[in-house]
Parts: C-alpha cells; sequence; structure tokens
C-alpha cells in the first residue's frame, strides 16, 4: 500500500500535475472532484498489484516497478516526454550509443533518489505471508474495498471524470508507468507475434522518361531533428544559413512532419501511405519511392550517418552505414560528424554507372540532448553553448545557441556537398539537383518540454514544423526553377515527399499521383500520373 501511495503522489507527479491544469482551467470545477483524482488513480494501482502480491513476485514487481517508474518520471519531468506507443518503439529501435547520451550525473542521481534507495528499502522489508487461502482471502478483500470506492467516486463524479477525459486524451499518456506497459505489449504484438503481410509492389514497371540527354545525380539529405523554425532561410534572427546563401537555395517554409519521431517519420514520408493511414507493417509490406525509383532503373544508393539506420526504407537497395571508427578523425567512436558523409559521396560521383542516380544521405544533423556532439569546435558559431546532455539545466541561451549550432553546421555541409555536385557536374556534364528534407523537429524547452516524440495530436509546432530546402544547377537542371519558387509558400507535409521524389527523377509510374506533387508543372521531362 506504501509503495502504491508513492507510485501514486509521487512517481505520477506529472500526470496529477497536467490533469491538475486540465481540471481548474475549466469555467466551473468541483474541488472535490479534483480532490478525488488520486485517490482514484491510488485504488487503481492497488489493484493492479493486488493481482501480482503473491510469494516470490511481490517484491521483484515492486521493486522494478518503482525503478522504471523512476526513470519514466526523470524523463518526464525534465523533457515533457510521453512514453506511449511511439516512445516505446523509440526505444527499442535505438541503439546504445543513442541510449546513453541521455545519462548523465543529474539522471543518475535523480533515479537513485526516487528509483533505487525506495527500492532498496522494499528489498528490506520483511514478508510475513499467510496461508495460501489466507492470502487470496486478504487481496480479495482488499480489491474488493478498492473497486468499491471506485465505484463511489465514478458514481458522484462520473460526468466530470468523462468530460475532462474526452477532452484531454493525451492525459493517460503520463500515466506511469502502466501507459509504458500497455505501449510495450503493443509494440512487442505487432512486430513479433502478428504474421507477416505478404509485400506489394505498387509497380512492377516504372521507367525514367527524362528528356535532358545529361546524366542526372539527385542527392536527398534526409536531415535529423530540425526544425524550421530555426533556418534563417525561413526569417529566423540568428544567421544559421551562412555556408548556402550564396547558392539559390529554395527553401519551403510550410513544410509539415509525418511524425515526431524517427522511428514514424522516416518509414511515414518514403511510403505512399499518408500520415492519416499510416500503419508500420503495412508500409514495410509495399514498395516505398526509394524502390520505386530503383525498379525505375535509377542507381540507387543510401548512405546513413545515423545509428538509427533507414528504419527499413533501405532494405531492398544497396546501402552503407558509417561505423563511428575512432581512428577517424570526424568520429568519437560512438558518433560522426555529417562531414564524413562527404567521402562516401564523392566516390560515388566518382564512379556513376548509370544514366540517373540517386542517394540519399542520412544524417545525425542535430539529434539531441547532446547537440554539443553533432559539429566541431571550430564550427561553434553560436555562443555561449551548452556542453551537456542534461539540457534542462542549461540556460535557455546557451541551448538555443548549441541547437543553433547543429543547424549552421548542416547547412555548412550541406555546402559542401553542392560544391561536390558542381565539381562532378563540370567535370562529367552532369544533371544534378539536391532536395534536403528534416524528419522531425524538436522542441527546447517551451513550455518545458525538450526533444521530441510527443503524441502527434498534442505535439507542438516546433516538432512537426521542419524545413525543406531545393537546389539545383540552373545551367544543367530540367527542372523549372522559377516556376518551383512559386510554390515554396505552399503548404506540404511529408504525404506529398513520395510524389515530389518521383517527378525530380522524372519516373512514369502508376504509383505517381500528380495532384500531390507541388512541383508537377514545373517539370521540363513528362512525367505520367496514375
Amino acid at each position: 500500500m506504501l509503495t502504491c501511495a508513492y507510485i501514486t503522489l509521487i512517481l505520477n507527479f506529472p500526470f496529477l500535475q497536467k490533469a491538475t491544469q486540465a481540471i481548474t482551467g475549466l469555467a466551473q470545477y468541483n474541488l472535490l472532484f479534483l480532490l478525488s483524482l488520486p485517490l482514484f488513480l491510488f485504488m487503481v494501482i492497488v489493484i493492479m498489484h493486488s493481482l501480482f502480491a503473491w510469494k516470490g513476485l511481490t517484491k521483484p514487481i515492486l521493486i522494478a516497478t518503482v525503478i522504471v517508474s523512476a526513470a519514466l518520471f526523470y524523463a518526464t519531468l525534465s523533457y515533457g516526454i510521453v512514453f506511449d506507443y511511439g516512445m516505446v518503439q523509440n526505444a527499442f529501435e535505438t541503439d546504445t550509443a543513442e541510449a546513453f547520451s541521455y545519462v548523465n550525473g543529474y539522471a543518475a542521481l535523480f533515479i537513485l533518489a526516487f528509483g533505487v534507495l525506495p527500492a532498496v528499502f522494499i528489498g528490506l522489508v520483511n514478508i510475513d505471508y499467510k496461508p495460501a487461502l489466507s492470502e487470496l482471502a486478504s487481496r480479495c478483500k482488499l480489491v474488493f474495498s478498492s473497486v468499491v470506492v471506485i465505484g463511489l467516486i465514478a458514481s458522484v463524479f462520473y460526468s466530470d471524470y468523462a468530460a475532462v477525459g474526452r477532452n484531454n486524451k493525451p492525459l493517460i499518456g503520463y500515466i506511469t508507468p502502466y501507459k509504458m506497459i500497455d505501449g510495450t505489449v503493443k509494440y512487442v504484438k505487432n512486430t513479433y507475434l502478428y504474421p507477416a503481410v505478404p509485400f506489394t509492389q505498387l509497380d512492377p514497371t516504372p521507367v525514367i522518361n527524362r528528356v535532358n540527354p545529361k546524366k542526372h545525380v539527385t542527392v536527398m539529405v534526409l536531415g535529423e531533428t530540425a526544425r524550421a523554425k530555426n533556418f534563417s532561410y525561413n526569417g529566423y534572427e540568428q544567421n544559421t544559413n551562412q555556408f548556402t546563401a550564396n547558392e539559390n537555395i529554395i527553401s519551403f517554409a510550410d513544410m509539415h512532419s509525418c511524425g515526431t519521431a524517427t522511428a514514424v517519420s522516416v518509414p511515414c514520408m518514403f511510403s505512399r501511405l499518408n500520415h492519416a493511414d499510416f500503419d508500420h507493417r503495412q508500409a514495410n509490406a509495399q514498395q516505398n519511392v526509394v524502390d520505386v525509383i530503383a525498379a525505375a532503373g535509377a542507381d540507387v544508393l543510401w548512405i546513413s550517418n545515423n545509428n538509427g539506420s533507414c528504419k527499413g526504407v533501405c532494405t531492398r537497395v544497396p546501402s552503407l552505414q558509417i561505423t563511428p571508427e575512432s581512428s577517424n578523425p570526424l568520429c568519437d567512436g560512438e558518433f560522426c560528424f555529417d562531414e564524413v558523409l562527404l567521402a562516401p559521396l564523392n566516390e560515388k560521383l566518382s564512379n556513376l554507372t548509370h544514366d540517373n542516380t540517386f542517394i540519399v544521405l542520412h544524417m545525425i544533423g542535430s539529434h539531441g540532448p547532446t547537440y554539443f556532439k553533432r559539429y566541431p569546435q571550430d564550427k561553434r558559431t553560436f555562443m555561449p553553448d551548452c556542453p551537456r546532455s542534461d539540457i534542462q539545466n542549461c540556460t535557455d541561451e546557451a541551448l538555443i545557441n548549441t541547437y543553433d549550432n547543429t543547424i549552421a553546421y548542416t547547412d555548412y555541409v550541406l555546402n559542401k556537398i553542392i560544391a561536390s555536385l558542381k565539381t562532378s557536374a563540370m567535370a562529367t556534364e552532369l544533371n544534378t539537383s539536391l532536395l534536403y528534407i528534416s524528419d522531425h523537429g524538436e522542441s527546447l524547452g517551451e513550455k518545458g518540454i525538450y526533444l521530441h516524440g510527443l503524441p502527434y495530436s498534442v505535439a507542438p509546432d516546433s516538432q512537426t514544423h521542419v524545413p525543406m530546402l531545393l537546389w539545383a544547377d540552373n545551367e544543367t537542371t530540367d527542372l523549372d526553377l522559377g516556376c518551383i519558387a512559386q510554390a515554396k509558400g505552399t503548404r506540404m507535409s511529408h504525404d506529398n515527399l513520395f510524389d515530389i521524389l518521383l517527378g525530380i527523377m522524372s519516373v512514369t509510374s502508376v504509383s505517381y499521383d500528380q495532384n500531390n506533387d507541388p512541383f508537377a508543372s514545373c517539370h521540363f521531362s513528362e512525367i505520367v500520373s496514375n
């Protein structure tokens, strides 16, 4: 009972706080209803743990619950993270280096104080078990009493609970650790227990229909955790795009992501499925736009400096994962600066084997919380910065400067990529273009929220409003750049990317929807729609 009370009143403080804000924000509310909330939650937790309060299970389950809840408590309290299905998926699909980037002294002390020490207390308690039937009777009495209390509360305040729950559905995501347990069960079931979905070809015979006789190379740079707000192309006050400022970049300032985390956004943005109907299992069981481009005859290569890999998008095309070898001056053994992508890119550009080439460069970009590890020391454009992972303890100025340094460094790398494309174009008369788009955005402490991954329905604009940039060689491109520039203020989303890429690559396919391509009228080559 004491442990359940601790879980309710301390480890679920973020839930109680947000629920209190929702209730007191009403024009009228019942104070007794507000006071009933922790009692209601307490009784629910008592019932749940009573089911496992048997000899040999009681202590391990309570200890595990408290330690896990303490870790979730830290993440929610510090970063505003909600551990729903999407966040569980992120946790399962992350790698060791990324996971350890969240570990710091502050986190260790927090979990020690709120998780480990209470767990030690639980472990030291001497439990005097009764005979099995007596234990069962005791548990039945406890569960029955809890149900009665819940019933009484519900009978008096049912309409209040129903109204608040209906209007604040994301609140349930803050209940620790049970929302995480629910998400974990669903993730394991969806990933490992359901039968495989038969693979579907969206188009078995796509072709490239390009008028321009020059060889064509498009590089798509897949950004990581970049938010549109912090690009000076979009009106940001700090000059985060100084390196590409003279490259006639077209910035599309109203682009929005499919998800708030890489595990969702990356497979979704390359899929024919849209944000509204996206399903991982279905997406994995059909061609994505990279597959269609490859099937049309283009030489496709995916090069990744993101340890989270390509989330299944590059499974059926050639790919190269950068390994963070400590012997490489651009790497520290765990991560590499994005300049490491330039060497394999230049190698590919020097050895083109097809008339049409499509290269994806997957950046580590602005991935947090260790933003300071995403740019070299000589690229610390904005000072003071924040060289630590417990970013909630940085000043607002230092945190924003650190993040802006990652954006400025991304711009530096983009400039290098453009220079490589220009050099290759001069050497071999190539038709070259570059498209940059981020997978999702980031929160930097606004309203107490950090990082990303909130449920899309409640995620702030900073997590879903992402940058998209386009560059093409004016002398050789078969894109009408003036026409494309007219669309830079058009609202777009990752849902448009499938058709944008088919259009840029001049792929004729039944899977292409010209109504979903904002540049459909800006291609000199003929593209056939479904």
